[in-house]
């Protein structure tokens, strides 16, 4: 009888289904878009996610998705982070506070807006559902504002984006004040889109703020909020 074939470890297999689409017609535009830092397959977001829909539904264990996910980060293929993010936020039910550092250090990895900005919105999503039995959850975010690392600045900034009524106001604009020295262009993009996300549950309050304690902030900071609103002096 012929030995069993060795079975394929979940990571392998999505990047051989990734593989497996690989346009390399298409790929060198993904790469000069991410200025030349990453390798791409050249697969587009709907059809990678198609590709791999089967593999990432099944239900996966908090130290199983984290597992998965530094296996994924560590494969060269950019798509490959790509479906670690989708992985993440798709089953961010089973995560909780003590997984966050395991996703700061993703964050911190192979680091571009195109998977830090997706982290951010699974590190809300966790922080956001801890809150709710314990208030005190989201003072993780504020030790990931004062990170050395640009980028988990950027998490702290960005974590908020989608929480509407349940947004901590105070954080909010402290964390906008408290970053507003900062010369580096993403952490300005981000005060500003999350200034603006707010502003759409509460426009006044966001108003009444960028013509206060808001004016300090960067044009551009100042620029992005302010879209969509009247009466920013």
């Amino acid at each position: 009888m012929a030995p069993a074939a060795p079975s394929v470890d979940w990571p392998t297999q999505v990047r051989r289904a990734l593989q497996a689409l690989a346009d390399p017609q298409r790929a060198p535009a993904m790469q000069a878009y991410m200025r030349g830092q990453f390798v791409f397959c050249g697969i587009p977001t709907p059809v990678r996610r198609q590709a791999v829909a089967a593999l990432v539904r099944p239900r996966q264990t908090a130290s199983e998705l984290l597992a998965h996910a530094r296996a994924l980060w560590a494969m060269p293929e950019r798509e490959c982070q790509y479906v670690a993010v989708d992985l993440l936020a798709r089953q961010h039910r089973a995560l909780g506070m003590a997984d966050i550092p395991a996703i700061i250090d993703l964050v911190q990895a192979k680091s571009w807006w195109d998977s830090v900005d997706g982290l951010a919105g699974v590190v809300g999503d966790v922080v956001l559902a801890a809150r709710l039995a314990d208030p005190a959850a989201q003072q993780a975010m504020d030790a990931a504002l004062r990170h050395d690392n640009l980028w988990v600045r950027r998490i702290a900034l960005l974590h908020q984006l989608g929480w509407r009524g349940a947004t901590d106001c105070e954080r909010l604009f402290g964390y906008a004040l408290a970053q507003a020295g900062e010369a580096d262009f993403f952490i300005r993009k981000a005060i500003g889109w999350a200034l603006r996300d707010f502003a759409r549950t509460e426009p006044q309050a966001v108003v009444d703020f960028l013509n206060g304690a808001g004016r300090g902030l960067s044009a551009l900071s100042r620029r992005e909020a302010g879209k969509h609103l009247s009466g920013v002096l």
